[in-house]
């Protein structure tokens, strides 16, 4: 699913000729183009949807969106980590995680395989 979330204005530039600003969505921070809001300042709130800035938002309903998005685990789907994200859709646990478990034996290592060298 793709939502349209808000994020407010960290700080703004310019890529490529093209008005950029760094926009936090409750912590996690994204590049967002400005291009559809050209009067956009540092510290305002947007509805941004991939990766475009489409609305000006008031800061109270930013936060209570926010607040709903994290509450209904929206904003993890929206912007988790993909690789992570994959693992579960295929049936697989996360193998990386804060607490590692007991070490992986030979068979699971994750290393890659190491070439043989001919003498």
């Amino acid at each position: 699913m793709c939502l349209a979330v808000p994020g407010r204005v960290l700080d703004i530039g310019e890529k490529d000729g093209t008005r950029m600003a760094t926009v936090d969505f409750g912590g996690v921070q994204k590049e967002v183009c400005l291009e559809y809001l050209p009067d956009l300042q540092v510290g305002e709130y947007a509805i941004v949807h991939v990766g475009f800035a489409l609305q000006r938002l008031d800061e109270e309903s930013a936060k209570q969106t926010l607040e709903l998005f994290a509450q209904l685990g929206m904003l993890q789907e929206e912007f988790g980590d993909p690789w992570e994200q994959a693992a579960a859709a295929g049936g697989e646990p996360w193998p990386f995680t804060d607490d590692p478990g007991p070490e992986p034996g030979p068979a699971h290592a994750l290393a890659a395989p190491q070439e043989e060298v001919q003498p």
